[in-house]
């Protein structure tokens, strides 16, 4: 009898802890938005080595006003970062000047903001524990 009871004890456990880490979520709210058109791409990251390079996971959301808001569920824990862009006119990519300098506006996590370049992964990496997390990212 106490053999069936520590079993089921540690699969309730093991079942809990699997659950609490894949409820996570990460919730962006994207303020100052210049126009209403167009659709903001948003990407979340895992690592330095795939910072704007390779997501994890993507978000596409029509702008319908001034201020938008995602939610990344299932996240696991460890450490993210977020990048964003305002594709005005849908091409799907970051239209941009000569040199590289964007057209269109853009955004990281913790507002990160590059200097004569991207931002940099260690500005705009934040940690997802066991609890929900919110990014307020201004274009």
């Amino acid at each position: 009898m106490k053999h069936i009871l520590l079993i089921v004890i540690i699969t309730f456990s093991i079942q809990n802890i699997v659950a609490q880490t894949d409820q996570n979520s990460i919730t962006v709210n994207i303020s100052n938005i210049d126009n209403i058109k167009g659709t903001l791409i948003i990407g979340l990251y895992d690592s330095e080595a795939n910072f704007m390079k390779k997501r994890v996971m993507g978000k596409l959301e029509k702008v319908k006003s001034n201020v938008a808001s995602v939610t990344f569920r299932n996240v696991k824990v460890g450490n993210y970062a977020i990048s964003l862009f305002h594709d005005e006119n849908n091409n799907k990519k970051l239209d941009t000047y000569l040199f590289g300098i964007p057209k269109e506006d853009y955004g990281c996590s913790n507002n990160a903001r590059g200097i004569m370049g991207p931002p940099k992964w260690k500005d705009a990496v934040f940690i997802v524990n066991e609890e929900n997390v919110t990014q307020n990212i201004k274009l």
